[in-house]
């Protein structure tokens, strides 16, 4: 078994093995997996889902994931980690709109099994952007940072991009109406703009009544509208607290909340749970769309 593995801000590791065993699990924002060989199964609370060569996955941050190999199988492991985030100049606007493109990786994606490239094109792009990245971690040092982090944010654009493609949302299983995956990736988009999360600006954009939208929507995700936007907020509140150095004050007033008291009795309200606890704690509440209960 040969293991390559950098250290902060980002983990890598390439493994060769027969089994799997369970692995330490730290609320990292995603980790990014590629079978290089092999075959099996993945499971994810439960769910299962067949792996082979090229299959290339997200794993959420909950200790219940597995993988059943029935073929010797050689992944490459790529995480995340928060100090890849934490450690950046937070400032810029390039970070700061980074820091947005891998939150909307970690908030949208819904956690069960499945392969999560829909392009080869893309699939071999991560294929190459995850060798080089292995190549250099072999020598980590100063002079790799850059590189890496370039190599980190295409990978980013990869999974966006992907994202939008699949059935990545949470919606009624027997939904067909391709106009509430477009609507929600606009919500998900637009979270921080309260103006364009209007009723009426909705339906301006998806050309509907303004009193059809929040029956559509409701019949669709099963949840209202409003309740919807504020769980989108929250998750990346947990996002943000767990992540980054951003201050309540400064995720009150990007994400549209009044002040910080209004932000904090909300997060109460729907985590049952203070900011305070939250982070002691340190483990995702809401972003956890299904937990293990054995």
């Amino acid at each position: 078994m040969q293991i390559l593995e950098t250290y902060k801000p980002f983990e890598i590791q390439e493994l060769e093995l027969t089994e799997w065993k369970p692995r330490a699990v730290k609320n990292n924002f995603f980790e990014l997996v590629l079978v290089k060989e092999g075959a099996g199964t993945q499971c994810i609370n439960y769910n299962e889902y067949t792996f082979n060569k090229g299959s290339v996955f997200l794993l959420p941050p909950l200790k219940c994931h597995s993988f059943d190999i029935q073929v010797p199988s050689r992944f490459v492991f790529l995480k995340f980690t928060d100090s890849f985030f934490k450690n950046t100049d937070r400032l810029s606007v390039d970070s700061n709109e980074w820091f947005k493109e891998a939150s909307y990786v970690l908030s949208n994606y819904n956690q069960l099994p499945g392969d999560i490239i829909k392009s080869d094109i893309d699939r071999q792009h991560l294929d190459r952007l995850l060798a080089i990245i292995l190549q250099e971690s072999r020598n980590y040092g100063e002079d790799s940072v850059t590189l890496v982090k370039s190599l980190m944010k295409s990978i980013l654009e990869i999974l966006i991009r992907n994202i939008r493609k699949g059935s990545f949302f949470e919606v009624h299983q027997n939904n067909t109406d391709e106009r509430i995956t477009k609507m929600l990736i606009y919500i998900n988009e637009h979270i921080d703009k309260p103006e364009n999360l209007k009723v009426d600006h909705l339906a301006n954009v998806f050309l509907m009544s303004t009193t059809y939208v929040s029956e559509f929507f409701k019949k669709q995700v099963g949840m209202s509208l409003r309740e919807y936007i504020i769980k989108a907020k929250l998750r990346l509140v947990e996002i943000r607290l767990l992540n980054s150095d951003f201050t309540l004050t400064e995720i009150a007033d990007d994400l549209g909340f009044t002040d910080v008291s209004h932000l904090s009795k909300t997060f109460k309200r729907y985590t049952g749970t203070s900011v305070r606890e939250f982070k002691n704690n340190g483990e995702y509440m809401l972003l956890k769309r299904s937990s293990c209960t054995v």
